[in-house]
């Protein structure tokens, strides 16, 4: 069982658990040394960062490079993540996720440069990191939780890795993240989020044998919702809560089990999944991307009936007195949703 720690000390360190702290300050040092020069800074992002972690929660880091390691580069950092293995910490130590991200990758999202130089990726490349996605953006040195062995994984570069990484990233070391990231458009996180949606679904929603898997495929798009909602990333707590209140009152059983795993909880958590609750996912996921559509539509209508009044004679201007607020006035754009739709309604994309 992770240890908590003195909350004097806690104040000091980057998260509430004393082990999870050791561990950190042993990958930090551990690239630092072996980076040189080329170490920028050492982040968390996810859940240490957005908020609502546990002593079960993955930990998920990000290590700024000033250049991509080479593969010739790369067996000392092999080396770096084995040793974190063998550390006397029995759960972070194995409870580490993230990735290698060099800085001008970081800096803003973008499908050029594609490759790394030397290591061309052909259109048959699966993605290890995200259950066999095809190549699109640049893949970072990437290790997923659990395992010791750094691989090439596209699982960190994405807007939502920056949004987190700029709006609340918690500094290991080096400068703060938000010097390092141009801003991340609301417009940008909900496209990017929306075709994550699909990309769910043409992969089948995979694996989804245990009831910790099913979970949390429950719980991901109800944190796609909410961003899409929003323009901001929450965590899956908060996410699953607006979603009961927001979604059809139809799925508020599936929800609230699927809130109601806890990633400790072998024995449920590690139990075969329900058939019947696999098949509820399955149609929850078609569900909310009916919902996301149905958000779009609406937002659409609602700008161009804004940019009309704009420019109609003796229309309002944006942000004077009288007018009415644009993106309801909320970081992110405002929140927006629309109707509740139940489930077996006619179904859009997906």
């Amino acid at each position: 069982m992770p240890k908590s720690q003195d909350p004097r000390a806690a104040a000091r360190q980057p998260t509430p658990y004393a082990d999870l702290n050791a561990v950190l300050a042993h990958l930090v040092e551990g690239a630092r040394r072996r980076l040189g020069d080329n170490f920028v800074g050492a982040y968390l992002q996810g859940s240490f960062a957005v908020g609502d972690f546990t002593e079960f929660s993955d930990c998920d880091f990000i290590i700024v490079t000033g250049r991509d390691l080479t593969p010739e580069e790369l067996p000392p950092f092999q080396a770096l993540h084995a040793e974190i293995h063998e550390l006397p910490y029995a759960y972070w130590r194995t409870g580490l996720e993230g990735s290698y991200l060099p800085a001008a990758i970081l800096r803003r999202w973008s499908e050029d440069p594609r490759d790394p130089p030397g290591e061309p990726r052909g259109p048959d490349w699966a993605d290890p990191g995200t259950s066999g996605s095809p190549p699109r953006a640049y893949p970072l040195w990437y290790l997923d939780h659990g395992a010791e062995t750094l691989v090439r994984s596209e699982h960190d570069n994405t807007q939502v890795v920056r949004w987190c990484l700029r709006e609340k990233g918690v500094t290991l070391a080096g400068p703060p993240p938000r010097t390092l990231i141009d801003p991340v458009p609301p417009s940008a996180l909900r496209a990017e989020v929306r075709q994550t949606m699909d990309l769910c679904l043409s992969l089948g929603l995979k694996p989804m044998e245990l009831v910790a898997w099913q979970a949390f495929w429950v719980g991901l798009f109800c944190r796609m919702l909410h961003t899409l909602a929003t323009g901001a990333v929450w965590s899956k707590k908060a996410s699953m809560t607006w979603a009961q209140g927001a979604l059809d009152p139809a799925w508020q059983g599936l929800i609230a089990r699927a809130a109601a795993v806890r990633k400790g909880d072998t024995a449920l958590s590690g139990a075969p999944a329900d058939p019947a609750e696999i098949a509820a996912t399955h149609e929850f996921a078609r569900y909310a991307v009916e919902f996301a559509d149905k958000m779009q539509r609406a937002r659409d209508i609602l700008e161009r009936r804004v940019a009309e009044k704009r420019t109609a004679p003796g229309g309002f201007q944006a942000g004077r007195p009288g007018g009415p607020p644009v993106g309801g006035g909320r970081p992110g754009g405002g929140t927006f949703t629309p109707p509740p739709m139940r489930p077996g309604s006619r179904r859009g994309r997906g």
